[in-house]
């Protein structure tokens, strides 16, 4: 993967801020089917922009929405172990601080 993911897989890091990763529990052939939902739902949103189409584009923001929530990217976390959701936090400001340091350390201080 072209950005880091944190030790534990539930997130990967891109300029710094962490990102949820899928829901783990989900089969290979379910999140297949999730991400193609997903990409036909983003190029939905670019062509309702495109055709400056207000109504066609708030369906499609949604309709990604959606395709996200059951990835488990957005809504409820894909793991039981009652750690919080740090989706969106600055990797510096959470536990996962000292592994993100090292990483970047490694990669030259580098912007991922």
């Amino acid at each position: 993967m072209k950005h880091p993911v944190t030790p534990d897989g539930r997130y990967f890091v891109v300029r710094g801020r962490l990102w949820r990763m899928a829901n783990p529990h989900l089969g290979e052939r379910e999140k297949s089917e999730l991400v193609k939902r997903l990409m036909t739902a983003r190029r939905a949103v670019r062509d309702a922009k495109a055709a400056a189409d207000s109504e066609s584009e708030a369906a499609a923001h949604r309709a990604v929405d959606d395709a996200k929530r059951a990835l488990g990217e957005r809504g409820p976390v894909g793991w039981s172990a009652g750690a919080p959701d740090l989706n969106r936090h600055m990797a510096k400001n959470t536990p996962y601080a000292e592994w993100y340091a090292e990483v970047r350390r490694r990669r030259g201080a580098a912007e991922d």
